[in-house]
């Protein structure tokens, strides 16, 4: 049951959804991808414990709605803060802010979130300077991984998406 968290974020391409397996339209929209493997058990599992969820994205709109609702996971999560619907793109605070608002979770709570991803640049990036628990999914070779600032050092660091539920864990002891 969540406790001192009070919501998890996540990236999707490279972070849920392999973005070496995607199928795109002419217009670079996602038709189809699989997902990293635990990803769905993990989502699927902090939804159990209560955890409220965002997907914070950049892309377009079609793309997660395709692939979530491939694997029957878009109804798990309670907000969707998507740079093809805000006009800008992670690390810009105004992101988070809107899923973070969204949750009804105010900045003085920012560091009781989580954020994960698989950009160093965009998710670490963003989520330190919002303050929030920042959480790097070390699994795909398609970004760097060598923080190219301090601004991109990770809190923790996973090596795939189930990981998380134990990081959530010891999170949870850590703030009681």
């Amino acid at each position: 049951m969540a406790g001192r968290i009070l919501a998890i974020c996540f990236d999707c391409g490279d972070t849920l959804v392999d973005e070496g397996t995607e199928v795109k339209d002419d217009s670079g929209v996602t038709l189809r991808a699989e997902l990293i493997p635990g990803a769905a058990e993990t989502v699927r599992e902090l939804k159990r414990r209560g955890y409220p969820l965002a997907l914070v994205a950049d892309g377009p709109v079609g793309t997660f709605h395709h692939v979530l609702t491939q694997h029957n996971l878009l109804d798990l999560f309670d907000v969707f803060a998507i740079s093809g619907e805000l006009g800008v793109e992670k690390p810009h605070p105004a992101i988070f802010h809107y899923a973070l608002s969204r949750l009804g979770i105010h900045p003085p709570d920012y560091r009781r979130t989580v954020m994960v991803g698989n950009n160093l640049a965009r998710d670490i990036k963003g989520a330190n300077h919002m303050g929030m628990i920042s959480v790097w999914l070390d699994w795909a070779p398609r970004r760097a991984k060598v923080p190219a600032d301090p601004g991109e050092v990770p809190q923790f660091t996973i090596k795939e998406p189930l990981q998380l539920l134990q990081l959530i864990d010891e999170l949870e002891k850590a703030l009681s």
